[in-house]
């Protein structure tokens, strides 16, 4: 993938997925910082590129129906932030391995034999996708799970 500003965007997006997931049901603040990394604003009080950028995918997330928020704090966090119910679901579902892109092969599915059938239905989530594909930290890797997870049907 050639944008680096896309692929900033799904790994926010994956990381804002799973932290609000790990807190579910619960509401909290989500900060920029923890997400996109320190940041300095200029002279000005503008925050750099990437936190702006990091900034407006919560915000773009919210929009989508993704999120709900109650404020913001400044540039800095949405505040009382927690995953809508349509995307929990979504989260909790099993993945759906039929529709996996090439690129997923050899990450997903782990071998599970063995395990609790609780702990195996555990990782056979699309929250654990996005996990697996954050851990590895291939950005093409994580663009491709949340289009499979976020973005494609059903």
């Amino acid at each position: 993938m050639a944008d680096i500003h896309i692929e900033e965007f799904y790994r926010d997006t994956a990381i804002i997925l799973v932290q609000l997931y790990n807190a579910f049901p619960r509401k909290v603040s989500l900060y920029v910082e923890d997400i996109a990394g320190p940041d300095s604003p200029d002279e000005f009080g503008l925050h750099s590129r990437r936190h702006r950028a990091c900034f407006s995918t919560m915000l773009w997330l919210a929009d989508e129906g993704h999120i709900r928020y109650d404020d913001t704090i400044h540039q800095d966090a949405v505040d009382q932030v927690v995953l809508t119910q349509p995307t929990f679901t979504r989260l909790n579902a099993a993945v759906r391995t039929d529709r996996l892109p090439d690129s997923l092969s050899g990450t997903y599915p782990e071998d599970t034999d063995g395990l609790p059938p609780a702990v195996q239905a555990d990782l056979a989530t699309n929250i654990h996708l996005i996990r697996v594909s954050l851990k590895n930290g291939n950005s093409s890797l994580i663009a491709d799970t949340i289009q499979t997870v976020l973005f494609s049907a059903g």
